[in-house]
């Protein structure tokens, strides 16, 4: 499948087909390396939470634009 194929597609066949693939991608075992970026990211938060200096809003906050 291409991306003409793909464009050819109604929005709801399109959205079927990444349920499909999401729950096929779900299902496999097979290990998927983090990026070293993605790592040096999270080390950074964590590091900001155990220092205090982080801040959480809830999903509220945040619809509401009040957790910028």
């Amino acid at each position: 499948m291409n991306t003409f194929e793909i464009n050819k597609m109604t929005t709801t066949e399109r959205l079927e087909t990444m349920e499909a693939i999401w729950d096929s991608l779900v299902r496999d075992e097979t290990e998927i390396d983090m990026p070293g970026w993605h790592g040096d990211i999270l080390d950074e938060r964590r590091l900001r939470i155990e220092r205090g200096e982080a801040t959480f809003f809830s999903l509220d906050e945040l619809k509401s634009g009040n957790g910028r």
